[in-house]
């Protein structure tokens, strides 16, 4: 799992099966067939969550005769691995890119107090990279 669960795709599949384990912090096969839209078999998802495991999505632990899923990663690390790959792949790795094409979607979405945050957050930006970096002196 080099550089964590960041480096492998999912299938769509995979991906609402994450998505509803992260909604429920952990669930187990059955729970998950509840829950995801248009949803395969049982055994279809037993599977998808076996490859989830291979692929170091997920860990999984015995309850009685249940086996109950749980993520490997908190969703905020993985949502900062897969803002990374959006960054890097979609936008040559270009924050400016990213934030603009974010802004140019959802422009008529944003309230002012959403914009007032952005703002800051650009701001807090300008700040950091107005501070010198403490360098060591040489040896």
């Amino acid at each position: 799992m080099a550089g964590g669960i960041d480096d492998k795709q999912l299938t769509r599949r995979e991906r609402q099966i994450m998505e509803v384990i992260y909604a429920r912090g952990e669930s187990t096969a059955r729970e998950i067939l509840a829950e995801i839209p248009d949803p395969p078999g049982y055994s279809s998802v037993r599977k998808l969550l076996g490859i989830l495991v291979e692929k170091g999505y997920l860990k999984q632990r015995s309850e009685g005769k249940r086996l109950v899923y749980s993520p490997r990663q908190a969703r905020g690390r993985a949502a900062r691995g897969a803002m990374q790959r959006l960054l890097d792949v979609f936008y040559g790795g270009s924050v400016e890119e990213a934030v603009s094409g974010l802004i140019s979607l959802k422009r008529r979405e944003l309230d002012q107090e959403q914009l007032e945050r952005l703002a800051a957050l650009i701001e807090e930006a300008q700040v950091e990279n107005r501070t010198p970096k403490k360098t060591e002196p040489p040896r």
